[in-house]
């Protein structure tokens, strides 16, 4: 989708006290963006902007609907939270309607500017077309070079935008027949919801590396990334989107009809493992699965392979806390909360001098004392990016009295770099890649540290194992097995590193 642009490499900075916040320093796992769809509901807009508020966790920097009213596109696109545009009503009674769509978005290929916010849309010759994406192409930058050396008129740096334009540039009949045409042509992850004067599309990668699933509200379909945004209007669950599957709404006689293609080869699913470490919410359903107890699993398991004699187990909120609950429950170390983060602190509170800069890293999280004071503790989060946070956290729990603070990470190590929407660093500030496991051990002050294995993560999801030959799951980011080609980052031309001309403010 408009998704991956790399982080600043202050992996090992000397001085971390002068970080702002704790998610200001690239220390924590980005979300991807999400997509809703709904078709031939009177309320279109207004459903979506509720199924946005459930996937705000996917993407904060901005989000965006379009509507068709049987005549017209409605487009709102704008910078910030769902609720700071669409909880207003003269917004939704902007966007008249019975199909919309929208996409709340985490930048990591376009910067956040408003010409990349999403939902897309051009003006084709058979009428108007808007996509949303989650995802990220990892051939974006390849095609957008030979669309525009074909003559194609960029107005955006989101690798989405290649989608609008193979399209347009297709020479197929029906407009589904260039839809997968343009299709065809992608390499990497997507989940797209599509929406035309006539038709609601959806679309899974081959792999089906990004969630993408049906639901249904009083009999009008809808497309959605989690479960979670179908939970919050009532609509009912019917199934998954199957990797490759392209799903087609639009009326005929009177009546709401579906249309299914496949038009990719069968090739062996590998979702996102992401998806239930970190991406998706605790009460979704991810491919059959509770994220929720599929991450009290991984804390079991990791009790099991590696459990410290210690007297509270205690969460990193809010990521650590699942994995927590399974690792206390497991081990029959009683759970506490340790540590007790604001909501309420913005991402860009900037102090304006160094005495109240240095205590920035506690507006977002506070020790609990009366919970971990003289205790030894286990701290329970879900994933370790470049260290410089969880030193920060083993240092909170020293200064509140701790005796002993170890360390638990219910995933395993990230040793290499994602390409399909996971706004990771390169490998080089990645803390495990350059690191040994006493070298991190020291780095961020514990007693001790250890993660979840890889077969323990498979184990945790119901396998035997990790099967080399035959992996479930994209888990590449911890065995560098990256389940498509990466022609943008193979290539043997060099990639362009500005990708416009034109420099806005956001």
């Amino acid at each position: 989708m408009d998704c991956q642009q790399s982080l600043s490499s202050d992996a090992l900075a000397p001085e971390p006290d002068s970080d702002l916040d704790f998610d200001l320093n690239g220390d924590s796992l980005r979300e991807e963006c999400g997509v809703f769809g709904i078709f031939g509901h009177p309320d279109a807009a207004a459903i979506t902007a509720l199924g946005l508020h459930a996937l705000q966790h996917r993407g904060q920097e901005a989000a965006g609907i379009v509507t068709f009213d049987g005549h017209r596109f409605h487009s709102e696109r704008r910078l910030g939270l769902v609720g700071d545009t669409f909880s207003r009503r003269e917004v939704i009674e902007r966007l008249p309607g019975s199909a919309a769509i929208g996409h709340t978005r985490y930048s990591t290929t376009g910067g956040t500017i408003l010409r990349n916010v999403q939902p897309l849309f051009a003006e084709l010759n058979a009428g108007g077309f808007a996509v949303a994406h989650n995802g990220n192409l990892t051939n974006g930058l390849t095609l957008r070079r030979e669309l525009v050396g074909h003559g194609a008129l960029m107005q955006s740096t989101t690798d989405t935008e290649a989608i609008l334009h193979l399209v347009a540039q297709s020479r197929r009949g029906r407009f589904i027949e260039r839809y997968i045409e343009a299709l065809r042509a992608l390499e990497g992850a997507y989940a797209l919801v599509s929406l035309t004067n006539k038709k609601l599309v959806g679309a899974r990668d081959p792999r089906g590396i990004r969630p993408l699933v049906l639901g249904e509200l009083d009999g009008y379909p809808i497309l959605a990334s989690e479960t979670c945004a179908l939970d919050i209007i009532s609509a009912k669950y019917v199934r998954d989107i199957e990797p490759g599957e392209v799903i087609v709404f639009h009326r005929k006689d009177g009546t709401i009809q579906t249309e299914i293609h496949k038009p990719f080869p069968p090739m062996p699913p590998r979702p996102c493992i992401f998806e239930y470490i970190y991406f998706s919410r605790p009460d979704s359903i991810v491919g059959g699965r509770s994220v929720y107890e599929v991450r009290k699993a991984f804390g079991a398991q990791l009790a099991r392979e590696s459990h410290a004699e210690v007297d509270v187990v205690v969460p990193v909120p809010d990521s650590g806390v699942p994995a927590a609950l399974g690792y206390s429950q497991f081990s029959g170390v009683p759970y506490e909360l340790g540590i007790i983060r604001n909501h309420y602190v913005g991402r860009t509170f900037i102090q304006p001098a160094q005495s109240v800069r240095e205590l920035g890293v506690r507006m977002k999280h506070s020790a609990n004392r009366a919970a971990i004071e003289g205790k030894r503790i286990v701290l329970i989060d879900d994933s370790l990016v470049r260290g410089t946070t969880s030193k920060k956290i083993v240092r909170m729990m020293r200064d509140a009295g701790a005796t002993e603070v170890h360390f638990r990470l219910a995933s395993p190590p990230i040793i290499h770099p994602d390409y399909y929407g996971i706004d990771l660093p390169d490998r080089s500030s990645l803390l495990a890649a350059t690191h040994s496991l006493e070298q991190m051990r020291d780095i961020i002050g514990a007693d001790s540290l250890a993660f979840l294995s890889i077969d323990g993560l498979y184990r945790a999801m119901g396998e035997p194992g990790r099967d080399a030959a035959n992996p479930k799951y994209s888990d590449h980011c911890f065995t560098g097995a990256y389940p498509t080609t990466l022609t943008d980052h193979t290539d043997v031309e060099p990639q362009p590193h500005q990708l416009s001309l034109l420099a806005e403010a956001s």
